[in-house]
């Protein structure tokens, strides 16, 4: 079944293409996706076709920061009902905990979660975003997007510490720390909007409880909250433990106080098995590390639970009918092809 994402996402796609030079028709029918569906927030989209598009323009037009660009011409209007519940929080954690909650309602490929104390940042909570697929653009116009509402409801109040970023940006390192106001640092464990603790106590003005009963009621009768799934607390908790001793059936179950033949149960009266969450996450993980950062061979293959690297190759030929090092030197020469693009287009 495919991951998919409202069209409300990338509103703002076809505009900056244009500001480019670009026709985005062409992108759009490469990638299967009507160009007048952009028209409608809430037509549905495939996840995967969108993230292809956003990496395929970027490269084609050597425009680095394209998810920051459509991510700058986007406000909290395009989640539709859930920026409604949203606005209506009393706080700016109480808001990030909405959109925990409810963030599936707009993208099936977005995950949310809060860890009260960041290790990165004394003081801090960590907001950190599991994102399906996890590309460079994509990745990119996911936190721009976060980044930009926080900022819209916390007003004064917002106080960023720091972005971590799980891949090795193709624009420039200023070009981030201009459209975030904070240091961002790359090639890090997770994507993660690190803000000050005191920010998000603050309260907001504008709540109005009523009108976000109506609304949390209405999605809550007509959405079934993936995290309640068993295959959604799994991958969770893989993604935190793949390349530990943990990362087995045994472990995550006990992660999650459950007995193993519990689990698999569960699992399979969802369709799905503990060694295909693995595979498919594995999968994911992969392809992020060899494509967005610099990591070693080897580290990924640990990173990714494999037991020595040539396991690694051999699954990634069955995966991809490349090696890893076939797929990371055809992403290093996409790269140098954006690099050598016309700088007028990338700034």
């Amino acid at each position: 079944m495919s991951i998919m994402v409202r069209a409300g996402g990338i509103r703002a796609y076809a505009a900056v293409m244009q500001g480019l030079g670009a026709d985005p028709g062409p992108f759009l029918r490469r990638h299967h996706i009507a160009p007048q569906a952009l028209d409608d927030d809430d037509a549905l989209l495939d996840l995967g076709a969108v993230a292809h598009l956003l990496e395929a323009s970027s490269a084609e037009t050597g425009c680095g920061d394209l998810g920051l660009r459509i991510a700058e011409n986007q406000d909290i209007g395009i989640l539709g009902k859930l920026g409604v519940i949203i606005q209506s929080a009393a706080t700016g954690l109480e808001a990030f905990q909405i959109a925990s909650r409810y963030i599936f309602v707009h993208s099936q490929g977005l995950a949310l979660t809060i860890n009260p104390h960041s290790e990165a940042i004394e003081g801090a909570v960590e907001i950190v975003f599991e994102i399906r697929p996890p590309q460079r653009q994509n990745v990119d116009l996911s936190l721009g997007l976060a980044h930009r509402f926080a900022s819209a409801l916390l007003g004064v109040h917002y106080d960023l510490k720091l972005v971590t970023l799980p891949h090795t940006p193709v624009a420039s390192p200023s070009r981030y720390r201009r459209f975030f106001g904070a240091p961002v640092t790359a090639n890090q464990e997770r994507a993660a909007l690190h803000v000050g603790a005191a920010s998000l106590r603050a309260e907001l003005r504008g709540v109005n409880p009523a009108l976000r009963q109506i609304t949390e009621d209405y999605l809550s009768r007509h959405f079934r909250v993936p995290g309640d799934a068993t295959s959604t607390r799994v991958r969770l908790a893989l993604r935190r433990m793949l390349g530990t001793p943990q990362a087995t059936m045994e472990g995550i179950a006990a992660m999650l106080a459950i007995h193993p033949r519990t689990l698999h149960r569960r699992l399979q009266a969802e369709g799905t098995g503990f060694e295909a969450i693995k595979e498919s996450l594995r999968q994911e993980l992969a392809l992020q590390y060899l494509r967005e950062t610099k990591v070693s061979l080897g580290q990924v293959s640990g990173l990714l639970g494999f037991p020595e690297q040539s396991a690694f190759t051999r699954s990634s030929r069955r995966w991809f009918g490349k090696t890893p090092s076939a797929i990371r030197k055809e992403a290093r020469s996409s790269q140098l092809d954006t690099a050598q693009a016309p700088s007028s287009v990338r700034d």
